[in-house]
């Protein structure tokens, strides 16, 4: 592993605050930026080789000797970087998701169309079993949408559940944990609790950070495991169906595409930790249902600026393969 320098640390680090600051956003990867910044390659290596024989070397040699050889100072530079971004950016878009909701929401929904046509262009071969499996991830994508979510963030088992499938972000350049999240319906509850970990952090207010360090465990927990599977599942899909798996990824984008749209009437609410009423159930409708202002010109602003700017990463991207 290379050897670096604190000033190195600290670009890793930097680097780590942008791939957080993608990963609360639904439709850009942290994986996608792990790759513009040079660090992709190193990043997986060091996923895969860790295993239980850290703690085997630990007792044979030393704890530094270790750590060195597991690049766990890498790992640690790049996380805490986007920990430190993921838990400033929570508040914020807790804030515009109650405040500006339309707004946010057409965002991301212009951010997912343009991975799709990312995603959807790596594909190199078009035949009848790659457009199958488009349409059917497609579908069961759209599915998942309208049905009732499969639990809250309050249920333990599901929080684990959201890690683990979210953290394929971390592994894959051009999908990303938020969208996943959102595909789940935990979205909204995932930010909302990072950003009560912010809020209870600047007040020192410790149950109010026992709650929210409970359900980010329980999460990483889960993302933990599904780092270790999908690394290796995802590498094996990645290198003998490429087509067909990103076909997949395309297609369950584009079904998504429905939890993402702006305009929703709200058919059912439910009871958070707080005892306040949020939706629980929601279905899309046109702008000219949404029974107060549709904001549509400023909607479709957003959507285009969410469009540019996965454009320009990926402009970026192949500026920087070149």
């Amino acid at each position: 592993m290379p050897k670096r320098n604190f000033i190195q640390y600290l670009i890793i680090t930097a680097k780590g605050l942008a791939m957080g600051a993608a990963d609360v956003v639904p439709g850009v990867s942290g994986g996608t930026i792990a790759f513009i910044s040079g660090i992709y390659e190193e990043l997986i290596e060091t996923i895969h080789k860790l295993d239980l024989g850290f703690f085997k070397l630990w007792k044979k040699e030393n704890f530094l000797t270790a750590w060195k050889t597991y690049n766990l100072p890498f790992l640690l530079a790049l996380f805490s970087g986007v920990a430190i971004s993921i838990l400033s950016l929570a508040k914020l878009i807790t804030f515009l998701l109650t405040n500006h909701p339309i707004l946010v929401w057409s965002f991301f929904f212009g951010l997912v169309i343009a991975s799709i046509l990312y995603v959807g262009k790596q594909v190199t071969r078009w035949n009848v079993a790659v457009i199958i499996a488009l349409i059917l991830a497609a579908a069961f994508a759209y599915f998942i949408t309208l049905a009732e979510p499969l639990g809250t963030v309050e249920s333990n088992w599901f929080l684990f559940f959201a890690g683990f499938v979210a953290i394929i972000a971390m592994i894959l350049p051009g999908i990303s944990g938020a969208f996943i999240l959102l595909l789940l319906g935990a979205y909204t509850a995932i930010i909302g609790t990072l950003s009560q970990l912010g809020e209870g952090l600047s007040t020192m207010n410790w149950k109010v950070i026992s709650d929210a360090v409970l359900k980010i465990l329980i999460f990483l927990v889960g993302a933990v495991v599904g780092l270790k599977v999908f690394s290796k599942v995802l590498n094996w899909m990645f290198k003998h169906y490429k087509n067909l798996t990103l076909a997949v990824l395309t297609g369950f984008m584009i079904g998504a595409l429905n939890k993402i749209w702006p305009w929703k009437e709200v058919l059912s609410y439910r009871s958070n930790s707080h005892g306040e009423k949020v939706p629980f159930i929601e279905k899309s409708i046109l702008p000219t249902q949404y029974p107060d202002e549709p904001q549509i010109f400023l909607a479709v602003l957003f959507m285009v600026l969410g469009f540019l700017s996965i454009f320009i990463l990926e402009r970026v991207a192949v500026s920087k393969s070149n």
